[in-house]
């Protein structure tokens, strides 16, 4: 599960604590600190390793805040731990820099952000993988624009023609590649979230958005 930096520190940390029991990792998203670092590019035009790895740290940063907050969370620094820490009955916490050094899937990109990191860490982990963000999921536009239209279900093929959405550009590559699909869900509305972590996504009358990749 990656959870957006948007909904840091509140709903992230409320959500992070209704996820004990659930079998569930969380990726955090870079949130304030990342945008910090894309503003400083704007201004200075780091190269794109650096910023690359910089947006990658302040995920770690956001991963240990929300861990701080959650008794029933453990940060996980590995595949390994991850497993660990569920064996215990704990919720791990992905602190992804190590992680991404070793296994380096990425082009450093600002293409690439916490979406597709979360993705990748999912088809790894044989997980579902849920994208929560602070709006319901995906529209045709930005969701204020007038005339912007809700997608409960779209291909990722598609979606890759789209401009711009509440997911990174990678993400659709990644899921026709990983042959996997993904739900996208408002992270201010927690009982969305727990409920999408069941299998039965029909029963429930809520928006959300999945993406079909398989």
């Amino acid at each position: 599960m990656k959870i957006g930096g948007s909904l840091f520190p509140n709903y992230a940390i409320d959500l992070a604590k209704k996820l004990k029991n659930t079998n569930s990792c969380i990726v955090l998203g870079g949130g304030e600190f990342a945008n910090l670092i894309r503003k400083y590019d704007d201004e200075q035009h780091f190269s794109e390793e650096t910023n690359h790895w910089t947006a990658i740290d302040c995920m770690d940063i956001m991963a240990k805040l929300t861990d701080d907050k959650v008794e029933s969370a453990k940060l996980a620094y590995s595949i390994d731990e991850v497993n660990q820490i569920s064996d215990e009955g704990l919720t791990p916490i992905f602190i992804s820099s190590r992680f991404l050094r070793d296994e380096d899937p990425f082009e450093c990109s600002w293409d690439v952000t916490s979406d597709s990191i979360a993705a990748y860490l999912a088809h790894v982990l044989n997980a579902k993988l849920l994208i929560v963000t602070n709006v319901n999921g995906i529209y045709t536009q930005e969701p204020k624009e007038p005339g912007s239209t809700f997608i409960s279900k779209i291909d990722a093929k598609t979606l890759l023609t789209f401009p711009e959405t509440s997911v990174d550009v990678m993400l659709p590559s990644l899921l026709l590649k990983f042959g996997t699909n993904c739900y996208v869900v408002n992270g201010k509305c927690p009982e969305r979230v727990l409920s999408l972590i069941d299998d039965n996504i029909n029963d429930y009358n809520f928006d959300y958005t999945q993406i079909i990749g398989e």
